[in-house]
């Protein structure tokens, strides 16, 4: 099918929306543009928590970002759960739909986890099967995060910035760009930041994610656990730059603290955001892609 694009929306700041801070949304509106959820969270309609979701969003723009499409299964798709997705997708009409450049599915279980991929032409190909097939059944395009990595592939054939680039190329998804995720990859593996930011088409960054990582001895681990720390916030402003002024989420999903202190990162994002001039490279043409 021939998908018309994403819709634009004012690029704000968001954060996620957890159940430790449920009843405060519930109890009044909260200063705060937009909510993103994890969307495998509300696939049975008849809970307490869709419930929420549903009365919640009639205040809030929702995003959804899922974590089971597994779009680097080799087995292909679950087209089951992405059929409950769409399901969803039709009750609360988000805004924006992502998830991950990972796999987490084999021979019909579910790792609960987003495990990396060699980055190689065969790999390409039926990771682009599988996400348009998954963009058919949603109709609509998805937003692909990139990962965090703690080791490379020896099979790999291109850099992960590239195979992202040409897989969103091929099925006209989108790029959801972790600032954390970049900067964190790039500490553990030596790669330059300034270079990996480069290499993604600017048409295709519809969302940036923001979040804090722990240092375990010589490597970086994303865990969503902390404040966004100052080398990230670096590049967040030189991505924006980069990019233009794109929704933003603050997401923190283990030790989750007050709002107060999520609503004091958002406007940190925002001051970011509202201080870059969208750049005249915008409109360029999108650099050329391997395996095109």
């Amino acid at each position: 099918m021939t998908f018309s694009g994403f819709s634009p929306r004012q690029a704000s700041v968001g954060i996620g929306l957890r159940r430790t801070h449920y009843s405060e949304f519930l109890k009044e509106k909260q200063p705060v543009a937009w909510l993103e959820v994890h969307a495998e969270n509300f696939l049975n309609f008849d809970t307490p928590a869709f419930k929420i979701l549903e009365s919640i969003r009639e205040d809030y723009p929702i995003s959804f970002h899922a974590v089971n499409l597994s779009l680097g299964s080799s087995d292909g798709i679950d087209e089951d759960h992405v059929k409950r997705v769409k399901a969803l997708i039709d009750r609360i009409n988000p805004f924006l739909v992502s998830d991950h450049l990972s796999w987490g599915r084999i021979d019909g279980y579910y790792l609960n986890d987003l495990l990396p991929i060699p980055y190689t032409g065969e790999a390409l190909t039926f990771i682009a099967s599988n996400l348009s097939r998954i963009q058919d059944i949603l109709e609509r395009p998805l937003l692909i995060e990139n990962p965090t990595s703690y080791l490379q592939f020896q099979s790999s054939e291109m850099e992960e910035a590239d195979f992202l680039a040409t897989l969103v190329h091929r099925t006209g998804a989108g790029i959801l760009l972790d600032i954390n995720n970049v900067y964190v990859s790039c500490c553990n593996h030596g790669w330059d930041p300034q270079s990996y930011l480069k290499a993604i088409p600017a048409a295709k960054v519809k969302e940036m994610h923001l979040s804090g990582h722990v240092v375990r001895g010589p490597i970086r681990i994303d865990d969503h656990g902390s404040a966004v720390c100052p080398e990230v916030w670096d590049l967040y402003q030189s991505a924006i730059n980069i990019f233009g002024p794109v929704p933003s989420l603050i997401e923190w999903d283990t030790n989750v603290p007050s709002l107060e202190i999520l609503f004091n990162e958002a406007s940190k994002a925002q001051i970011i955001l509202d201080g870059v001039r969208v750049p005249s490279n915008m409109a360029r043409k999108e650099r050329h892609v391997r395996f095109g």
